[in-house]
């Protein structure tokens, strides 16, 4: 546990925290005018290794090895060139500070950190942190490293928890989930919707996909993980008889066979590290998923409702209303795709090259 305290004079800035690992869905911008949630579960941060918000540098402004040796393998529109390691946070775990009204940014319902820190310590003025809350953003504090340090605190260090408790345990992500919209002419207002943190978990995962396809056809399980990514495999991959089998592996799961080139694989929710296969096995590509979204594939809930005589269960679904159903097709986060897909070497390649250049000039068969 730690608490962040402010580098100018050592006050307070934060309850006691836990570290995790930053979400997948940390920088996704989804919809237009969307309500999203608070990003960080309270009572704990994750570090977030590359640098985000302003200043930015274009693309043409910065040398191939520059960009390389910050990670980055592909062109983009542009880099940030603020400071790396900020820790992220939930704002409801932020303490002494008060926000710096001229550093509003360009925002249109709340806060969007375009102006650089907008949080100062309130004891002694220095900016600390920057707060989002716009619409369509992840509401979230991002404490700067550079003027902010953590301090540990006495009480119980857990060890984190094993795969085996988090397969029995963890809490799953539903797919599909009501997104609420800032209150207009007609007040507040929300749709049922394919989840934002499944379309940011798919961005990352179709990037590694592609990546471990070779550039051959590649055929995923059935049911909701081909609906997830078997259309976007099947219009960005040649066409042809799959070549490459992906399946789904993990903690609590039969062991993969051999036939298996690609394993969509947990990852750890305390420490970032994807889980991997125990003893000898052929070698494969490990696909990550965040654990929440892994443990629904391999364990999908009922949707439909179950026919029951007499009295109905508790625990039987009622067919009154139906389940409602997302009304579109599953497409991946093209931001999330993009910002996994440069930072993989493999995109040096002239195919992947490709698929990112169109990416940015509309890529066909609305996938993203």
């Amino acid at each position: 546990m730690f608490v962040f305290v402010c580098a100018g004079c050592g006050a307070e800035l934060t309850t006691p925290l836990s570290e995790v690992s930053l979400p997948v869905h940390a920088r996704q911008k989804y919809g237009n005018g969307a309500q999203l949630p608070v990003l960080m579960q309270s009572g704990t941060f994750a570090v977030d290794p590359d640098p985000w918000g302003g200043p930015w540098r274009m693309w043409d402004e910065i040398d191939p090895g520059e960009a390389e040796a910050r990670g980055i393998y592909a062109p983009v529109h542009a880099l940030s060139d603020s400071m790396t390691g900020a820790s992220v946070i939930a704002p409801g775990d932020i303490r002494g500070t008060r926000l710096i009204p001229e550093k509003r940014g360009g925002a249109c319902c709340g806060l969007d950190g375009a102006d650089g820190p907008n949080m100062a310590c309130a004891a002694c003025g220095l900016p600390v942190a920057t707060r989002v809350d716009d619409c369509s953003l992840w509401q979230a504090v991002r404490l700067s490293s550079d003027a902010v340090h953590r301090v540990p605190v006495d009480g119980i260090h857990a060890a984190p928890l094993s795969w085996a408790e988090l397969a029995e345990k963890g809490e799953t992500t539903p797919p599909f989930e009501p997104i609420a919209t800032w209150g207009g002419r007609l007040g507040r207002n929300h749709y049922w919707s394919w989840s934002p943190q499944w379309e940011a978990a798919a961005g990352q995962a179709l990037a590694h996909l592609l990546v471990a396809s070779q550039g051959q056809p590649v055929k995923v399980p059935g049911g909701l993980t081909g609906d997830v990514f078997q259309r976007a495999l099947d219009a960005l991959l040649p066409a042809g008889p799959p070549k490459r089998r992906a399946v789904l592996a993990g903690p609590g799961q039969p062991s993969p066979d051999e036939g298996a080139d690609i394993l969509l694989v947990p990852v750890h929710p305390q420490t970032g590290q994807a889980w991997t296969p125990a003893g000898p096995t052929a070698p494969a590509y490990l696909v990550p998923l965040p654990l929440g979204v892994w443990l629904w594939l391999v364990s999908p809930q009922p949707y439909l409702p179950v026919p029951a005589s007499g009295r109905i269960p508790q625990d039987v679904l009622r067919d009154d209303p139906l389940p409602l159903l997302p009304n579109c097709l599953f497409r991946a986060d093209g931001g999330t795709f993009q910002h996994t897909l440069v930072r993989l070497p493999a995109v040096r390649s002239p195919r992947l090259r490709t698929i990112l250049k169109n990416l940015t000039q509309g890529t066909p068969a609305d996938l993203f």
